[in-house]
């Protein structure tokens, strides 16, 4: 058994971690912390999870989460995980991040898009990225996996198998994404009420979503070429589910849809959580899952690539816990299925 604790397990995509967990059969969650000095009841914070766990959520030092762990999930804001995942390392635990700290490589980059002087900025391009369908050989065994935001998972297993085999230009790229609610996390902001978002779809962080450098970084290593995509990002008034249209003008003559498609199927053969569909993926069809649907089509002469995921699930916990299970060595699928 691999005793886990969870840092930040107040949030959505605790709650949904800890479901999977719940399932795994060589997982102990041992620990679960908060800010909150009142050491709730994860049954009260999360009344889907009650008779699953007998725990609280405490405000732990670091030193003890280590004590009692061998792998944290870090689920707290950026710079608040960095300051804690560094010592978590250095006491010998692995650790996996859901926020953006160890995403990107570059310092600089950071502190340019999180207004934030990076808290570690040594590690920076040590960490494993930890999409396994596209970076499997260096999760595998990691100590450090950073676990890719939900905007940029939905982009980019649409487009980098088409950046990797020449058949999409890294130049022109067009990112459209559509979120579902929860994907503004569970702390409350007057743009996520009910009379706020019901019956309204919001454009936000246009030009400056700081998913942006992320989607960049990893197409650029799929291109072997610099990539500036326009990402634009919406809210729509449902619970979870991504939905992106990505559009790439084709880098050679004669691409079709069938040529397309079967570049997606080649590069995902074999993969267990990309399904590549003939027909137009729905957010419904991968909600509570770890999958991705994905179809691309040829229209008017660029590449028209549709993705759905849940943001909470391959969007992030569900990730997650495939990341661990190539952390520790266990079949991949293990608690996903």
């Amino acid at each position: 058994m691999v005793r886990v604790a969870v840092l930040g397990a107040s949030g959505y995509g605790a709650r949904e971690l800890l479901k999977l967990l719940a399932r795994h059969p060589h997982a102990e969650v041992t620990t679960l912390t908060t800010r909150q000095e009142t050491r709730p009841h994860v049954a009260d914070e999360h009344p889907w999870l009650r008779g699953l766990y007998d725990l609280h959520l405490e405000n732990v030092p670091l030193d003890e989460v280590a004590r009692r762990a061998d792998c944290v999930f870090c689920c707290l804001p950026h710079a608040a995980s960095a300051e804690a995942v560094a010592p978590l390392l250095d006491a010998g635990c692995k650790v996996v991040d859901f926020s953006a700290d160890y995403r990107l490589t570059d310092a600089a980059v950071y502190q340019q898009w999180y207004q934030h002087e990076h808290p570690d900025p040594g590690r920076l391009g040590k960490a494993a990225y930890g999409l396994p369908e596209l970076y499997r050989d260096r999760i595998i065994g990691a100590n450090l996996v950073a676990n890719p935001g939900c905007y940029p998972t939905s982009a980019l297993l649409a487009l980098a198998p088409l950046l990797k085999t020449g058949l999409a230009s890294p130049e022109g790229i067009i990112v459209d994404s559509k979120s579902g609610v929860s994907g503004g996390g569970r702390s409350p902001k007057p743009v996520f009420h009910f009379p706020e978002c019901n019956e309204s779809v919001l454009a936000y962080g246009v030009g400056s979503h700081r998913h942006t450098p992320e989607i960049d970084q990893v197409l650029s290593d799929f291109a072997g070429a610099p990539t500036n995509v326009v990402f634009t990002p919406h809210l729509i008034p449902m619970d979870r589910g991504i939905f992106t249209t990505a559009y790439a003008t084709p880098a050679q003559d004669g691409v079709t849809t069938a040529n397309a498609l079967a570049t997606l199927r080649e590069f995902y053969a074999g993969e267990r959580f990309i399904r590549v569909l003939d027909e137009i993926p729905a957010t419904k069809n991968v909600v509570g899952g770890n999958c991705c649907d994905l179809t691309v089509r040829v229209v008017r002469g660029r590449l028209v690539v549709l993705s759905v995921i849940d943001n909470l699930i391959k969007g992030a916990s569900g990730a997650a816990v495939q990341n661990f299970n190539l952390i520790y060595g266990f079949e991949e699928t293990t608690a996903l299925r």
